[in-house]
């Protein structure tokens, strides 16, 4: 069975940190570009950020730049989402993806194949 499976969330205090986790199971991450999303309560889902195969290309939303940073590390068939001075407003339910591709930038969640079940990340003003 072939799943993403993301840790790392919780509860921390405004301009705190938090490193999210993606391990990939039932497949190899090798081969996948890597997104990460979220999602706050009454609002829709938006992308985060994402990593070329060999993460020579990554990509963030304005909203994040400068704060959050992905990284993968393939021999651990694992990627990561570290984020700082986090804001009351990254809020949300994070979610990894992943799509056969080089590279797919992080607006398209159309071209994302594998869905995590999503962690939740809850900042405290």
């Amino acid at each position: 069975q072939l799943q993403l499976v993301e840790s790392g969330g919780g509860l921390v205090q405004s301009g705190g940190s938090l490193r999210l986790s993606c391990v990939a199971s039932g497949f190899t991450l090798d081969y996948y570009a890597i997104g990460w999303f979220r999602q706050a309560p009454g609002k829709e889902r938006e992308g985060v950020s994402c990593i070329s195969i060999d993460g020579g290309t990554t990509n963030v939303a304005d909203s994040v730049k400068g704060r959050f940073t992905i990284s993968r590390d393939n021999a651990k068939n694992t990627v990561y989402l570290q984020m700082n001075s986090l804001k009351s407003e990254d809020t949300a339910v994070y979610y990894c993806v992943a799509g056969l591709a080089l590279y797919i930038d992080y607006d398209r969640q159309d071209k994302y194949t594998y869905w995590g079940q999503g962690t939740q990340v809850t900042v405290s003003s």
